[in-house]
C-alpha cells in the first residue's frame, strides 16, 4: 500500500517537473546523464513533500472511516499500524531528501571533477561525496555549538554521540522550526494574496464597464505595435525584443477581455462572488480557530502540541462535531497549504525563485524542491500547533523539544493570528486608504502603493489606464 501510494505520487511529480523544467538543447552524454540523475532525485524529493502534505488529511479521514464502519471486512488494510508507519516513512523520507539526496543533486550538477583527475561521471561523484562530507562536518559543528549554547551539560553533548536517536531528530526539529517560522511568515500573506489569484483567475462581473470600447482600444493597440514591429529595422535588435514584450502584453489583456467577454452572465455575476465569500469564511474561520485555541492553551494543558499518547487511530472521533468536523479540518489543512505556497511566491525574496513553463533551470527546481519540502514538512506542526486539529503528531514528527515550550507555542498562534488580521485589513482597506491619501495630497509619495498594483489603475467608467 504504500509503495502504491508513493508510485501516483511520484508519477505526479514527475509530470509536474517535466512542465517546467527547461527543455533541454543538444547536451553532451555526461551532462545529460547529470541532468537526469538530478530530475530523478528532485520528483523523489517532490513526491515526499506531496505525502508528508497528505498525510494529515489521510489520518484524519482515516480515523473516521474506522469508527464509522469498525467491523467491515472491506477496510481492514486501514489501521493504526498503516498510519504509523506512514508517519515513519514520511519523516525518515524527509531527512533522507533534505540532508542527503539533494545536497547531492545540488553539488552533483555543479561538479566539473578535480583538478589533475580524468573527467567523467566519477570523477563528478567524486567531487560531489567531498563536498558532502565538508558539509556534514560544517553542519555537525554548527548543531554542536548550538546546543552547547542552549544546552550545556554531559548528558546533552554525549547524547549528540548517538546519531540515529538524537542527532538527527534534533537537526531536523530545527529544521522544522524554521520551516514553522517560513510558515508563519508565508501563509498570512498568502490568505490574503489568495483574493487576488482567485481574481485573475475567475471572471470578474462587469459593472459600469464597456467591454466593447476596451475590446476597440486594445485592438487598435495591437495594431499599432505591429506596425512598428514591422518598421523596425531587424539590426535593432534591443527595440524589437521590446516590443515583442509589449506586443505579448497586450495580446494577453486581448485574451482576457475577450474570456470575459463570452463568459455566461452565471460565471460572471454567481460563481466570482460566491468564490470571494467562500475564501473570507474559511480565512475568518482560521483566525476564529487561532484565536479559541490560544484561550485553551491559557486554561488547559493538553491542548499543548507535546506529541502525546492519544486514544489510538479508530478509537475517538477528533472533532467534536465528527465526519464534517474532520472534513472541515481537511479543507482548512489543504486552504493554508495551498496560502503559504502562495505567500511564498509573493514574498519579494522568492519572486525570481518562481518556476516558469518549460524555462526552469535544474538549479531552481533542485531549490523550489527544497522549499517544498520544508514548508510541507512543517505543515502538520503549524496545524497543531494552531490547534486546526487536535491529532497527534505520530513517529519523529511529535518528538521536536520546541513543541513541548508553552511560550513557543503561545507565541506563535498570537503572531499567527495578529500577522492574518493585519494583512487581511490591509487588503481590504488599500482602496480607502488610497482615496485618502490623495484627498490628502500624499499619494505622489507612493506610502501605499504595492509595486505589484501600481501598474494598472482602473479610472472612473472602470476602465484600465497603463501608467
Amino acid at each position: 500500500i504504500c509503495f502504491l501510494l508513493f508510485a501516483v505520487l511520484y508519477i505526479v511529480s514527475y509530470f509536474i517537473i517535466t512542465r517546467y523544467k527547461r527543455k533541454a538543447d543538444e547536451q553532451e552524454d555526461e551532462d545529460a546523464i547529470v541532468n537526469r540523475i538530478s530530475l530523478f532525485l528532485s520528483t523523489f524529493t517532490l513526491a515526499v513533500s506531496a505525502g508528508a502534505v497528505l498525510l494529515l488529511p489521510f489520518s484524519i479521514i482515516s480515523n473516521e472511516i474506522l469508527l464509522s464502519f469498525p467491523q467491515n471486512y472491506y477496510i481492514q488494510w486501514l489501521n493504526g499500524s498503516l498510519i504509523h508507519g506512514l508517519w515513519n516513512l514520511a519523516s525518515l523520507f524527509s531527512n533522507l531528501c533534505l540532508f542527503v539526496l539533494m545536497p547531492f543533486a545540488f553539488f552533483f550538477l555543479e561538479s566539473e571533477g578535480f583538478a589533475g583527475l580524468k573527467k567523467g561521471i566519477r570523477a563528478r561523484i567524486l567531487e560531489t561525496l567531498v563536498m558532502l562530507i565538508l558539509l556534514a562536518l560544517l553542519i555537525l559543528g554548527i548543531v554542536w555549538v548550538a546546543s552547547a549554547l542552549i544546552d550545556n551539560d554531559a548528558a546533552s553533548m554525549e547524547s549528540l554521540y548517538d546519531l540515529w536517536e538524537f542527532y538527527l531528530p534534533y537537526l531536523y526539529s530545527c529544521i522544522s522550526l524554521m520551516g514553522c517560522l517560513l510558515l508563519l511568515l508565508c501563509t498570512p500573506v498568502g490568505l490574503s494574496r489568495m483574493f487576488t489569484v482567485m481574481g485573475q483567475l475567475l471572471v470578474k462581473p462587469t459593472i459600469l464597464e464597456d467591454l466593447d470600447e476596451q475590446m476597440y482600444i486594445i485592438t487598435l493597440e495591437e495594431e499599432a505595435i505591429q506596425r512598428k514591429l514591422n518598421g523596425v529595422s531587424s539590426t535593432v535588435e534591443y527595440q524589437t525584443v521590446e516590443l515583442e514584450r509589449e506586443l505579448e502584453k497586450v495580446k494577453s489583456k486581448k485574451t482576457n477581455l475577450e474570456r470575459r467577454k463570452k463568459a455566461s452572465a452565471w460565471e460572471r455575476n454567481l460563481v466570482y462572488p460566491a468564490v470571494m465569500i467562500l475564501l473570507l469564511i474559511e480565512t475568518s474561520f482560521s483566525v476564529l480557530l487561532v484565536a479559541l485555541n490560544i484561550l485553551y492553551l491559557l486554561v488547559d494543558e493538553t491542548a499543548m502540541p507535546k506529541g502525546s499518547g492519544g486514544p489510538g487511530i479508530g478509537n475517538a472521533s477528533l472533532s467534536t462535531f465528527g465526519f464534517v468536523g474532520a472534513a472541515l479540518e481537511i479543507i482548512l489543512i489543504f486552504y493554508l497549504m495551498v496560502s503559504s505556497v502562495v505567500g511564498f511566491y509573493s514574498l519579494r525574496f522568492f519572486e525570481n525563485f518562481t518556476p516558469r513553463k518549460d524555462d526552469t533551470t535544474m538549479t531552481k527546481i533542485i531549490g523550489n524542491c527544497v522549499s517544498i519540502l520544508v514548508l510541507s514538512s512543517a505543515l502538520p506542526v503549524m496545524s497543531r500547533t494552531l490547534g486546526i486539529t487536535r491529532f497527534d503528531l505520530l513517529g519523529d514528527f511529535g518528538r521536536f523539544n520546541w513543541l513541548g515550550n508553552f511560550y513557543i507555542v503561545l507565541s506563535y498562534n498570537l503572531l499567527f493570528a495578529i500577522m492574518t488580521t493585519l494583512c487581511l485589513v490591509r487588503k481590504f482597506t488599500s482602496a480607502v486608504r488610497e482615496e485618502l491619501l490623495k484627498a490628502l495630497g500624499l499619494d505622489k509619495l507612493h506610502l501605499s502603493n504595492n509595486p505589484r498594483d501600481s501598474e494598472t489603475k482602473p479610472s472612473a467608467n472602470g476602465h484600465q489606464k497603463t501608467l
